[in-house]
This record gives structure tokens, sequence and C-alpha cells, in this order.
């Protein structure tokens, strides 16, 4: 198939393009390049502009043709969607909206979206899938679940088949060592680990260590991006013989604290991570694990890095010897 990835510069989506890539895919890659790399685009022809320009997009639909689109690109820092809502609905919803109006024109194109589950809020239960409830506490998490709620529409109005994918935490990178996590500023906590170890920033801030949890830190479910990218993978077929808007919870199913993941980095590198416990963020619940058990039912798709320290050794090889 001919599929445009749209954030194909970025983290997942980078991971994205290597794998269609792989599997005989024609891939073209649309990314404004303001959190992506151009670097990470070695699979596909990169099309630098922004999927809110109209007349770019046009130019990039007319040349490249494509049979299905993967998107990724939003904006997805969720302390700055609290103190700059604004950019966060103009880019993660109001693009969306020129993009999808592209994807409706070609009969039958399948999308995949890129959602998060910061749509839940607050969790009510100690796994979150598909049925539980939606009440997002900032506007990251609500202008990913307003897209989800268009493409529903989109179905219903002009039978536009999409797939919705919530990630939990991704992690890790490509095992070749290629491609891996790059944001700058960095807000992840495996990559800010790491950066610590390597003296690339001053000792890493853990915030709040008075969790209802075993030791007292956040637990998070870490999942491989390869592990993601096979998702939308089976996506894409599944999309084949079974068309709607559909959504789908993406995890390991397993919970790790700040303190595992701490614990994990110093048995990889031998070296203790420089940290300071520092109050916790509002907003942050303390565990926040998914039940993928409906992708597994209905995709085929299991996580196959199942342990931590095995995600963590890929994100190690790429910042110990990062390319960009």
């Amino acid at each position: 198939m001919r599929l445009l990835v749209c954030g194909g510069a970025g983290y997942i989506g980078s991971h994205m393009c290597k794998l269609l890539a792989e599997h005989g895919h024609e891939v073209a890659v649309v990314d404004n390049l303001s959190t992506g790399h151009a670097a990470a685009v070695r699979w596909g022809e990169l099309h630098v502009g922004d999927i809110g320009d109209a007349a770019f997009l046009d130019r990039v639909f007319d040349d490249f043709r494509p049979e299905g689109v993967l998107h990724f690109a939003a904006k997805s820092i969720v302390g700055e969607s609290v103190t700059d809502p604004a950019i966060y609905y103009l880019n993660n919803f109001s693009s969306s909206l020129n993009l999808f109006e592209r994807v409706r024109r070609i009969p039958e194109c399948p999308l995949i979206f890129s959602s998060t589950a910061a749509i839940f809020g607050v969790p009510r239960s100690d796994l979150i899938n598909e049925a539980h409830p939606k009440y997002p506490i900032n506007a990251y998490g609500r202008s990913k679940l307003a897209v989800e709620q268009v493409l529903q529409d989109y179905w219903t109005a002009y039978a536009m088949p999409s797939m919705s994918f919530r990630y939990f935490n991704a992690a890790g990178a490509d095992p070749a060592g290629n491609i891996g996590e790059a944001h700058h500023p960095e807000t992840h906590l495996i990559p800010r680990v790491f950066d610590s170890i390597l003296g690339r920033s001053c000792a890493m801030k853990i915030f709040g260590d008075d969790y209802e949890t075993p030791d007292g830190t956040c637990v998070r479910d870490f999942v491989h991006v390869n592990d993601l990218c096979n998702a939308h993978l089976l996506g894409l077929e599944f999309l084949k013989v079974r068309r709607g808007a559909l959504a789908f919870n993406l995890g390991n199913g397993t919970g790790f604290s700040v303190r595992d993941v701490l614990k994990a980095a110093e048995e990889i590198t031998g070296v203790a991570v420089p940290h300071e416990f520092t109050d916790r963020r509002p907003g942050d619940p303390s565990r926040l694990v998914a039940d993928s058990s409906l992708a597994r039912e209905s995709l085929g798709w299991t996580a196959r890095y199942s342990e931590l320290p095995d995600i963590m050794q890929t994100a190690w090889a790429w910042h110990r010897d990062r390319k960009f």
C-alpha cells in the first residue's frame, strides 16, 4: 500500500515508517519538524509542512495518492496543554479535521489515529479497558478525545474507516539503535533517567513519593514502541475486513513504579541514578495500567516486550550513542 505517515519524523512515527517499509509498503512522511527530526526520516520521502495547511496537504495528496493514512502528528506535553491549551486545540483538533477532509475524499481509505490513555482521566479501576469512563483532566486528553468523537461521526456520515489506539506509556527504541526517543525538552521518565546518568541533565526530579502504591511512587504501564507499531500494522489489515470507527487500548497490562525504573536503569548501566524527590504534580494518578485484552482478542496483538529491563535496554542502547 501507499501509506502517508503524518508526524513520521517523531518518536513513534519514525519507528512506524521503518516497520511499514520492512513490510513492503511505500511510505511518505508529512511533518512540520516542530518536535520531530529530519534525521529520523530514513524510510520514505519527507514532505516538510503542517497538516493544518490545506494547500500543502492538497499537494501531498495529489502527488502521493495515499491508500491509507497513519496520523501521529500532535502536541503531547500535558503540562503545556494546561498552561497553553490553545495550541493543543489548534494543532491536535483543528489540524486533524483538515487532514480528515482530505482522507474522506478517498473511498474506503483507512486512517489510524494515535490517541492516548489521557482521554480516561483519573482511573476508577486497577486496569483500564475501553469501556472505562472518559473524563480527561487536561487539554491534551480532551483534544484527543474530541478527535476520536469526530472519527465516530465521520464513519457514520461518510463511511470513513478509522482505528484509534490509546497508548499508555510508549518506551524503548528500535533494537538496531538508529532511531529512538528524542524530545526537546525531554519530559518522559525513561529518557530523563538515562540523560541524568549520562550527565546530560541535572539530577532528575521525581514528583511524589507518597502515593498509594507499594513503594510510594507512581505506577505506569510501559509498552515498547515497536509493539505499538505492530498494533498499527495489524490495525491496517483489520480495517480491510471490518470497517468502522474502532478504538483499542495498548499497554503491557503490567504496572511498573518510578522506583522500578530507577532500579532497572542502575542494573543496566551500573550507575546510580542522580535524583531527588519533590512535590506531586496536580492530576497525576497513582496508577495507570491498561487492559489490552480487546486488542489481543480482535487484532491478535500482544506486547512482545513484557519485561521492563528488556524495554529499557533498547532505550539505553539508543541514548548512549544517540544519533540526533
